[in-house]
C-alpha cells in the first residue's frame, strides 16, 4: 500500500494515445493518458469508461452532441455509446475502467495498445 503522485506518474511518458496503468483494484484499473487531437470513433460492448480530467480540456464527442470537459471534471461513459475524445491542446486524463478494456474498443487500428504497460 503505496501512494501514487499523479503529476510525478504523468511526468514519465509523453506519448499520446498510450494509456498507463498506475492502479488496479477489483478487476478495474486507474490508468493515465495524455492525448492531443481526435481519437477514434468507437465503442465498448461490454465496458462502462471513466474520463477525469487531471490537466487541460477536452471535448468528449457524441454522434449527438459533444461535451467539453475541464481539469476537475469527469465524465463517465456506459457502455455501447459512440465515442471519440478530442483534445485541441494536450490533456491528462485519469481513466478508471475494467482491467479487459481496450482503448480502442470495437475498433482496431493503429491507436489500438493491447498491452499496457505500468508505470
Amino acid at each position: 500500500m503505496e501512494k501514487i503522485n499523479v503529476a510525478d506518474k504523468l511526468s514519465l511518458f509523453s506519448d499520446y494515445f498510450s494509456p498507463k496503468v498506475v492502479g488496479e483494484l477489483n478487476g478495474q484499473q486507474v490508468k493515465l493518458v495524455k492525448f492531443k487531437g481526435p481519437f477514434v470513433w468507437h465503442h465498448h460492448d461490454h465496458e462502462d469508461e471513466l474520463f477525469y480530467v487531471v490537466r487541460g480540456s477536452f471535448d468528449m464527442e457524441f454522434r449527438d452532441k459533444t461535451v467539453t470537459l475541464h481539469e476537475g471534471e469527469l465524465i463517465i461513459i456506459p457502455r455501447g455509446v459512440e465515442h471519440r475524445p478530442h483534445a485541441a491542446a494536450e490533456v491528462e486524463i485519469m481513466l478508471f475502467e475494467p482491467a479487459t478494456t481496450l482503448n480502442t474498443g470495437n475498433v482496431i487500428n493503429e491507436k489500438t495498445v493491447a498491452n499496457l504497460d505500468s508505470i
